[in-house]
């Protein structure tokens, strides 16, 4: 595992995979994403699909602060000789993206990166075409986050019927890969840290703090790209897996 060169010829996209997070709702004793999934750790899914999109340098995954060993040893097996920069994350999500975009400011600032997508390394069915569209949507828009379509909500009241939609109504999910422009997203975090800002997702920051002629666009992805939060979220991955 080493640090990617500090300089390019041209401007390239950095992914990075969140895997600073924990097993507890899954019932894990470790962190989920060293979960095996069809003989594999959960994260390695992940981070080989992210090796594989055109025109990226680097790939960084953060991880959770005394875990890079064990983080670096399930991904050794998958990267072989290609280069994955280890990043140690934060207490929550955001800081843990501020921390990635801190060891990615040089290559920013100097114009070698220009776009960064953030990826949940929960997520380990996402397809490099997902990558590659959310890149180019983030480069000619602003932003891009995928999104697929939810049914309607259902009432907490069994007895009561579930409230249609409505003319025009339409529910998504929102997914990652999330794409940004890199540095308005570096300035956007910068300026969500001063105002004690703690988004949800990458989108939030960016949609609040980054300048407004920037457009955030939805791409379309779909439920096979689902997220491992419980135990049976990983027999469903490995359904999928077989299904490819």
């Amino acid at each position: 595992m080493t640090t990617p060169p500090t300089t390019a010829t041209t401007a390239t996209a950095a992914i990075v995979v969140l895997a600073a997070g924990s097993g507890t709702r899954v019932g894990a004793e470790v962190n989920k994403i060293l979960l095996p999934l069809r003989g594999q750790p959960l994260l390695a899914w992940s981070v080989r699909t992210a090796l594989e999109v055109a025109d990226v340098d680097p790939v960084l995954v953060v991880h959770r602060p005394g875990e890079r060993a064990d983080i670096g040893a399930a991904l050794l097996p998958v990267i072989g000789e290609r280069e994955v920069l280890l990043v140690e994350g934060g207490a929550t999500r955001q800081d843990s993206e501020q921390a990635a975009l801190a060891a990615l400011a040089p290559r920013v600032d100097d114009g070698s990166i220009d776009v960064i997508a953030i990826h949940d390394g929960a997520r380990p069915l996402v397809e490099a075409e997902l990558f590659a569209t959310a890149i180019a949507t983030a480069r000619r828009y602003g932003g891009a986050v995928p999104t697929v379509d939810l049914a309607g909500p259902l009432p907490r009241d069994p007895a009561v019927a579930p409230a249609p939609g409505g003319a025009g109504t339409r529910l998504v999910g929102v997914q990652t890969p999330q794409a940004f422009r890199a540095a308005p997203l570096r300035a956007a975090y910068a300026a969500a840290a001063a105002a004690g800002f703690d988004g949800t997702d990458t989108a939030a920051a960016f949609a609040r703090f980054a300048p407004p002629e920037l457009e955030v666009r939805a791409v379309p992805s779909g439920p096979a790209n689902l997220k491992v939060t419980f135990a049976e979220d990983l027999r469903v991955a490995e359904r999928l897996l077989v299904l490819r």
